[in-house]
């Protein structure tokens, strides 16, 4: 392996700066949704070469709907909740006889992992939970609010 002279590994440095700021470039004006030449132009400093801070936004405005599309692709999601099950027991026998003739729900849900996670085929799992009623009470009034708060944006 050839050694680097101090001069390369100064151009070396140079580059990787280089890099990392048209990596900073890019992903702000995907993810800030800078899909105008206006926009993009406003980022770049005053003192910025005219001729490239013209070329970098013509290049990234002719790719920025592939790396906007490509990114949401590559999203990692949340676990999807693919079936649930329910049931309700009551316990005959325990070691406490408060715990005796006291109704639990069962709940099981079968979870569906990140497909890109798991080398293009979701995985699924099954949660089986022992929910109180006071447990399952405070459940319900949670998945309650979160319900009101989709309707009220999906209604916007």
């Amino acid at each position: 392996m050839a050694a680097v002279s101090a001069e390369q590994f100064a151009a070396l440095q140079l580059l990787l700066k280089l890099l990392q700021a048209l990596h900073c470039l890019t992903r702000l004006a995907v993810f800030r949704d800078l899909s105008s030449a206006e926009a993009l132009l406003a980022v770049f400093p005053e003192n910025f070469h005219q001729n490239l801070k013209n070329l970098l936004t013509k290049i990234i405005l002719e790719h920025i709907s592939t790396w906007r599309t490509e990114a949401q692709a590559n999203q990692i999601s949340l676990p999807r909740l693919v079936d649930l099950d329910w049931r309700v027991d009551i316990k005959t026998s325990s070691d406490s006889i408060s715990r005796m003739a006291v109704p639990t729900c069962l709940l099981q849900m079968k979870i569906q992992g990140d497909p890109s996670r798991c080398g293009g085929e979701p995985s699924t799992s099954a949660v089986t939970m022992e929910l109180s009623r006071e447990m399952l009470d405070t459940m319900l009034n949670g998945l309650g609010r979160i319900r009101d708060q989709l309707s009220a944006v999906a209604s916007k």
